[in-house]
């Protein structure tokens, strides 16, 4: 579908306008009619233009489950639940989106097929979840536990973004202590360390000449790191392969691959329970999985085990061939297969890692800091004894 900017009239001569998603403008035109309002003319709006995208949040999908929720279990139906909505959000985006949401289904689409109208927005496990909570009545249920999941992947995502951002902060103040010592601090001290025609040692001229690097040549320093992490970065994205062998590199980093095991182990398994619990089958909720553990890795991982399962295997064993989940996790399938609450000990599993995730970034954060203060130390140290070095030897001449 399409985004459109379009104009038309109301009933009452008053024109307006706005956006709307369509599959084109004989549709957007029937889409307005059941508005109640009259086509006048439409341009679409270019799907890649930076400008006229709109995030919308995980805060706001758990503000558009809960209230869909609650007016579920009131016995509201959906197109008036849609329309009160739609009045309440503040992103234009959004309010765009459950517009066109209640124009489906005006249309005589189900919820679900209207929520699969907008793949960015709604993924296909929350559309899948929709759908079997239509036929199975259990749609406040399944919305309610979207609730709950939304809202712990967005304190998993928290957890993740302070992993990656704390160490992030101290080496860019660590890289911009010593960028403005080396072009503004030492060239000023070496000024006066020439001045006395002083013999340097050799730990001075090379800092000096580290600095005269900085000095004559930051545009290179400045330039290169990013040319080079950008055509890295395209490179990954166009090679499959690549990408593979760096999600696999990702694992296998000292703690901090643990951690992202962990991490990925812990949102497949919580949404793995949850489209299991609402009655889909193994091997759906297995293919649904593949695109929310975000490593190509444990992609791959549970293609080959929902290929084991199709040919016959049970669930443990497909999982154990699989040779890349850990026993943890083998264990409590077994046990879930075997009791007939797989989704419970999932469940379990999902706590176990989300918690242990919580106490293992907070031992890297603590961990983190010290080494960062010894490096600045290091390096105010080495700065110091090249330039103070000098400094010492003539003042030591002149006592003499």
């Amino acid at each position: 579908m399409a985004l459109y900017n379009y104009k038309a009239v109301t009933d009452h001569g008053r024109m307006v306008q706005g956006r709307l998603d369509a599959i084109n403008l004989l549709d957007l035109e029937m889409r307005l009619k059941r508005m109640e309002l009259d086509f006048v003319n439409a341009t679409p709006i270019a799907n890649n233009s930076v400008f006229n995208r709109t995030t919308i949040t995980r805060p706001e999908l758990i503000t558009f489950c809960f209230h869909m929720e609650q007016l579920a279990r009131a016995g509201v139906p959906i197109i008036e639940s849609l329309a009160d909505l739609r009045d309440s959000l503040e992103n234009p985006r959004f309010r765009e989106v459950i517009a066109g949401l209640g124009e489906s289904i005006e249309g005589g689409k189900p919820f679900s097929g209207a929520l699969e109208e907008h793949p960015s927005i709604f993924d296909e496990v929350f559309v899948s979840l929709v759908r079997s909570g239509e036929d199975t009545g259990t749609l406040p249920e399944v919305l309610g536990s979207l609730v709950e999941t939304l809202k712990w992947q967005d304190e998993l995502s928290a957890q993740t973004k302070k992993l990656i951002m704390y160490p992030s902060f101290l080496l860019v103040v660590v890289i911009a202590l010593t960028t403005f010592m080396m072009v503004y601090l030492v060239p000023q001290l070496a000024s006066f360390i020439r001045s006395t025609g002083a013999e340097l040692p050799g730990q001075t001229k090379f800092l000096l000449a580290t600095s005269a690097v900085f000095v004559n040549y930051w545009y290179l320093l400045l330039t290169v790191p990013l040319v080079l992490a950008g055509t890295a970065w395209a490179m990954v994205r166009s090679n499959p392969h690549l990408q593979l062998r760096l999600d696999e590199a990702k694992l296998k980093i000292p703690y901090i691959g643990e951690i992202l095991r962990k991490i990925i182990l812990s949102r497949f398994a919580a949404v793995f329970a949850m489209m299991y619990q609402s009655g889909i089958t193994v091997l759906d909720a297995i293919k649904s999985c593949e695109d929310v553990v975000g490593n190509l890795a444990v992609r791959n991982a549970l293609r080959r085990v929902g290929t084991l399962i199709g040919e016959g295997q049970n669930v443990t064993a497909a999982f154990q061939s699989a040779g890349l989940f850990p026993p943890l996790v083998i264990r409590m399938i077994r046990v879930g297969e075997s009791t007939g609450g797989l989704d419970k000990a999932l469940r379990n599993v999902s706590y176990f890692y989300n918690r242990d995730v919580k106490e293992s970034v907070e031992k890297v954060q603590s961990m983190i800091e010290p080494v960062m203060t010894v490096t600045i130390g290091i390096i105010l140290g080495w700065i110091m004894l090249a330039v103070l070095g000098p400094i010492y030897d003539i003042i030591t001449k002149l006592k003499t």
